[in-house]
């Protein structure tokens, strides 16, 4: 596997860890409707959160949450209708974009953008 794939991995699995350690219940990890995923679902208190995680190990190239454009966060939200569409539990929800970086010893550093939208 590619290191850029390892790299997606363990940021997603950071994630998952960062978000129980933030009192978030998981719902859906990696769930995808027809071409469509979300990495993340998870509530807190009234609120279902779909996440967007973003993970590198240099900003050199620019910012994670940078690679989340116009296109892919269209993506974004039109995967999480769906998927309220089938949980009609909630009636407050929200797109997050959790952005990891990892340092030389793969200890992550995390940055949430909250509420993000067209």
């Amino acid at each position: 596997m590619a290191r850029h794939n390892d790299t997606g991995k363990l940021g997603e699995q950071f994630a998952l860890e960062w978000a129980i350690d933030n009192d978030y219940l998981i719902r859906e990890r990696n769930w995808s409707f027809g071409k469509w995923e979300i990495d993340l679902i998870a509530s807190k208190e009234d609120r279902l959160h779909f996440f967007e995680v973003k993970t590198r190990r240099t900003n050199i190239y620019g910012y994670q949450e940078e690679l989340v454009d116009k296109h892919k966060l269209w993506h974004f939200i039109s995967a999480g209708t769906a998927y309220i569409r089938y949980q009609k539990e909630f009636k407050w929800i929200q797109f997050d974009i959790l952005s990891i970086t990892l340092d030389e010893h793969d200890k992550p550093h995390f940055f949430l953008i909250e509420d993000v939208y067209l």
